[in-house]
């Protein structure tokens, strides 16, 4: 038998619904015209929570981002506090760190209950919120559950900060290890809840030939885990990306440069990736290692920079980044306040809410011992790291940009709602649409670029129409592609609205 057909059958269209077509990557386009993927960067808020120095609390971090109580109608946050004490330990460690708990009514302004429920420094008045002879970040992950039925069950963990060992509570407080073996892991990892897939979800950090790299394991019950190996890891372009990061840093006064920038070619590497399911995709936010040079002992590791890039998928498995690895988070100037100024990372799955993006973050000033910085920096370890929040537009997170006058094509579709709507910013210019005949290119009668009427706003939600009240209605049950023309504009995202 000698049939070609499997390699000259047409690809079956798109559905363009109520669910957005993302234009992070080129899955639904055909073509581009003189357009420009532009990352865009979110809105600092600063910190929302800091090292309560006082106490001898000196840095605070999370692998896990705010839980909403619907039963509390609060906002519930465990994270990690780092508490100053004398060096211990093989590497002269001079923290400890603690799984602590706060909570806020919006978000943004954080209070620390007093729990009563561990002994800390001869007091039970703190937040603690694991027993911290259980050892450091003890609780590395948690997240609240509303689909399990048992309450027992209501919030998931993942303990330890060697391998995961997924735990359930009622509270968050108390935990139960469940009888299964535990997801191998280094020191780094996250973990979320994938509607898209109805999973778990664990991105966890393996050394491998290319250093720290990202591995995946999910499950669909939280008992048995599949693991499905390396799913991201640096390359030859991010050790060159390591050399001009560290040498712009280096070379402009207004940042902190790495007290440490040896000869050695360190190899830079993914330190680790958080993750959101998003509108039929998964949205990455791979932290990069840039290492300068070698702390030498007894604390080891490395001086450098960590800072976030942006990355997608499609199932969790092949991730590409986005607009040649731009930096997503990055640092900030040294001024005495800011807090990250060599290491920026966010804590987990960002959040969607009030038509934004929040994105919960670590903000660390120092990457290395105190000896290493100069004397004027002594007194900023007291106050190492804090927890910030910064806030992107809804589906902000990259633009087809027309800087004069552009367009797309995308591949043919199959629309189902009512109306053509997008997320775009015209206010200095204009977007207009087209719905063309997917194999004569030719438009359909009414809904041409010509009879459309133009969207001169910024919105998040903007209807597309056509003179005579026509709408993309008129073109359901049929083969079509959209051509959108911009001028002085941006385009995000697109839908069919119900």
């Amino acid at each position: 038998m000698n049939d070609r057909s499997i390699f000259t059958r047409r690809a079956e269209p798109l559905t363009l619904d109520t669910r957005k077509r993302l234009l992070l990557d080129d899955s639904c386009l055909e073509e581009t015209r003189d357009l420009e993927r532009r990352l865009h960067r979110p809105e600092r808020q600063g910190p929302v929570l800091v090292p309560r120095s006082e106490l001898g609390e000196v840095s605070l971090q999370s692998r896990s981002v705010p839980q909403w109580n619907p039963e509390k109608k609060l906002w519930e946050w465990w994270y990690w506090g780092g508490w100053e004490c004398e060096p211990h330990g093989q590497h002269a460690t001079t923290q400890v760190v603690l799984t602590q708990y706060a909570v806020s009514a919006d978000g943004v302004t954080w209070e620390t209950p007093d729990l009563g429920l561990h002994e800390w420094r001869g007091s039970r008045h703190n937040n603690v919120a694991m027993d911290p002879e259980l050892g450091s970040r003890a609780l590395y992950h948690i997240i609240r559950d509303e689909r399990d039925p048992d309450p027992a069950r209501r919030y998931k963990g993942l303990l330890g900060n060697q391998d995961r060992r997924p735990a359930v509570s009622p509270d968050g407080f108390n935990w139960t290890a469940l009888d299964v073996p535990p997801i191998p892991s280094s020191d780094e990892s996250h973990f979320f809840y994938d509607e898209i897939g109805e999973r778990f979800v664990a991105l966890v950090k393996h050394g491998t030939v290319w250093g720290r790299s990202v591995f995946l394991a999910t499950s669909r019950d939280f008992d048995e885990w599949e693991h499905c190996g390396i799913v991201l890891h640096a390359d030859a372009t991010d050790g060159d990306n390591c050399r001009q990061r560290i040498r712009a840093v280096a070379e402009d006064p207004a940042y902190l440069s790495p007290p440490l920038i040896d000869e050695e070619e360190h190899l830079a590497q993914t330190y680790q990736m958080a993750a959101m399911p998003y509108e039929g995709l998964y949205v990455g936010f791979p932290l990069i290692f840039n290492p300068a040079g070698a702390i030498p002992p007894p604390h080891m590791n490395y001086t450098g920079l960590n800072q976030t890039e942006l990355a997608v998928s499609h199932d969790l498995l092949l991730w590409r980044r986005l607009c040649d690895r731009e930096i997503f988070l990055g640092l900030e100037p040294w001024d005495g306040v800011n807090y990250a100024t060599q290491q920026v990372a966010p804590c987990g799955r960002p959040i969607v809410r009030d038509d934004q993006i929040w994105i919960y973050h670590i903000a660390c000033r120092f990457r290395g011992p105190r000896e290493l910085f100069a004397p004027e920096y002594h007194p900023y370890f007291k106050a190492i790291s804090a927890l910030n929040l910064s806030r992107l537009r809804l589906d902000g997170f990259v633009s087809m940009e027309a800087a004069g006058e552009g367009s797309l094509l995308t591949r043919p579709l199959r629309l189902q709602g009512r109306e053509l709507a997008v997320n775009g910013n015209a206010s200095g210019g204009e977007l207009r649409a087209e719905i063309l005949d997917a194999d004569s290119l030719q438009p359909l009668p009414g809904l041409s670029v010509d009879d459309c009427l133009p969207v001169t706003e910024d919105g998040i939600r903007q209807a597309v129409r056509w003179s005579g009240d026509r709408s993309a209605a008129a073109a359901q049950n049929r083969e079509v592609r959209l051509r959108f023309a911009l001028r002085e504009a941006g385009l995000y995202a697109v839908w069919m609205t119900s």
